[in-house]
């Protein structure tokens, strides 16, 4: 319980009506949610708008309501709070609620396009092993200590965010890691959280269906930084195009990571195959268990963050040299008789697939092929479609089309989408398959010894959304059963 007053300190309040000494029991942004006592915010969303959903909350046993707009019917028995914007609000709101926790742990933020979840991940396992107990929020997983909490959201609402920074501090967590989604910082959910530092990986076209301009999705990445206090950390890649223009207005104290130029952390490429990485890395030269350019940049990004927070960086590459990327990301097996390599990527956008296409081809030797099996999500950036096509074709012997996550679209037509990215002169070495199953199946069926099958876009996840239903899909798990098939 907490008096209103106490939580809705530096919140935008235009007008009360009612008191704000009114105790509450908690907060909540979902009607469906409310109990006696809570305290419903009315947040205009993308597909609802709170405010419809007022009376419901009154009749579910909230005691106070903070809206934009004053409903038509006033009920006397409860407390109305006109606000700005009530999406600001919930997140100042929820933090405040909470215990102003971000205050008290060291929090640090991962933005950019690829690469937020394995460097968000890196660093909890690095500093998990330093002896710190951590927490993570990404898109594979939320994590305090050992215990692993299901992820549904790259970042989750406000109120969930700031109820599981809570529940990291309770459990002794000193240091928490976060990926930070554009989606995230557009609808305010990190809003009132107090950021130690910040990191960011990279900027490529993507969620334009959402954003509509490659501009706004770049303006809304920089708000991050900009929002950044003076007493942390703003860490970006100086080989991208926009990496000081992220930076540009922040007033944390700025470093940069850099494989090609001068940097604050300078990291040069010896060697790169499937046995991992050879770096130097501040003059120190290094060997790691990941693999590509772009792992290259997720370590670099990592090492420059436990620097900027204190730590020795003999003890941090040390660590790093032995530690795994998340799952998902350019995971692979080879299969037993006829050493097909198959590798899992979450690569969902054309520049993540390039990015591990590119490697695959700087790994292969001889007469090996790759063999490109992708899709696209539908309600998403329909965009990309054609250019990942594009770019699947070339960098690959051959590629299968098909289904990812189609959700509410027709996935016959995300393909048709995608087909119309394919250079003329690479029809022949492109197939459809819609069923991904089959798609995979055929991958392998298609593979001679020692070639190389790529299965992109999902990665970790363990299902597959069709007209809106979540199916059990893993693409690890059937990757796999057919490697099994081919080894019998």
């Amino acid at each position: 319980m907490a008096s209103l007053q106490q939580i809705l300190y530096q919140v935008n309040i235009h007008s009360v009506v009612g008191s704000t000494g009114v105790e509450i029991s908690d907060l909540q942004i979902d009607s469906r949610n409310i109990k006696q006592g809570s305290c419903f915010i009315a947040v205009k969303g993308t597909l609802s708008d709170g405010h419809d959903y007022i009376d419901t909350a009154i009749g579910n046993g909230a005691v106070a309501i903070v809206c934009e707009n004053m409903p038509v019917i006033i009920n006397e028995s409860i407390h109305y709070i006109i606000v700005e914007n009530s999406a600001k609000a919930a997140g100042i709101m929820a933090h405040n609620f909470y215990g102003r926790v971000s205050e008290k742990i060291t929090l640090t933020g991962v933005t950019g396009t690829n690469g937020k979840t394995t460097i968000a991940t890196l660093l909890f396992k690095l500093f998990s092993s330093l002896g710190y107990k951590c927490g993570l929020l990404s898109t594979v997983q939320n994590q305090i200590g050992n215990n692993i909490i299901a992820a549904t959201h790259t970042t989750p609402d406000a109120i969930t965010l700031n109820h599981l920074l809570a529940n990291m501090y309770d459990e002794g967590c000193s240091h928490v890691f976060m990926e930070v989604s554009s989606h995230a910082l557009h609808q305010h959910r990190v809003e009132g959280l107090q950021f130690s530092g910040g990191i960011f990986s990279n900027i490529t076209h993507d969620h334009l269906d959402y954003h509509k301009t490659f501009d706004e999705y770049i303006k809304v990445k920089k708000s991050f930084f900009d929002s950044l206090p003076a007493t942390s950390f703003a860490l970006s890649n100086a080989d991208d195009k926009r990496g000081s223009i992220m930076l540009q207005n922040t007033k944390a104290k700025k470093y940069f990571y850099s494989l090609k130029g001068i940097a604050d952390f300078k990291g040069k490429i010896i060697e790169d195959s499937l046995l991992g990485l050879e770096l130097v890395i501040n003059d120190l030269e290094v060997h790691f268990r990941m693999i590509g350019a772009f792992n290259a940049y997720n370590l670099l990004a990592v090492f420059g963050a436990a620097i900027c927070m204190g730590e020795d960086k003999e003890k941090v590459l040390q660590i790093l040299s032995n530690t795994e990327g998340a799952e998902g990301r350019f995971d692979y097996m080879v299969s037993l008789k006829e050493k097909i390599t198959g590798i899992i990527d979450y690569a969902h956008t054309p520049d993540a697939l390039l990015n591990v296409l590119a490697t695959i081809k700087n790994l292969r030797h001889g007469t090996q092929k790759i063999i490109t099996v992708v899709g696209c999500g539908g309600n998403r950036d329909r965009t990309k479609r054609p250019e990942m096509a594009e770019v699947a074709c070339e960098y690959s012997d051959k590629i299968i089309f098909t289904s990812d996550n189609p959700r509410n679209e027709d996935p016959d037509q995300i393909i048709k989408e995608m087909e119309a990215g394919i250079p003329v002169t690479a029809r022949k070495k492109c197939i459809s398959i819609t069923d991904r199953r089959e798609a995979i199946k055929t991958a392998v069926t298609l593979a001679q010894k020692e070639d190389i099958i790529l299965v992109a876009g999902k990665g970790h996840e363990k299902y597959q959304e069709i007209n809106g239903v979540k199916k059990h899909f893993d693409d690890k798990e059937v990757l796999v059963e057919m490697f099994q098939l081919i080894d019998k």
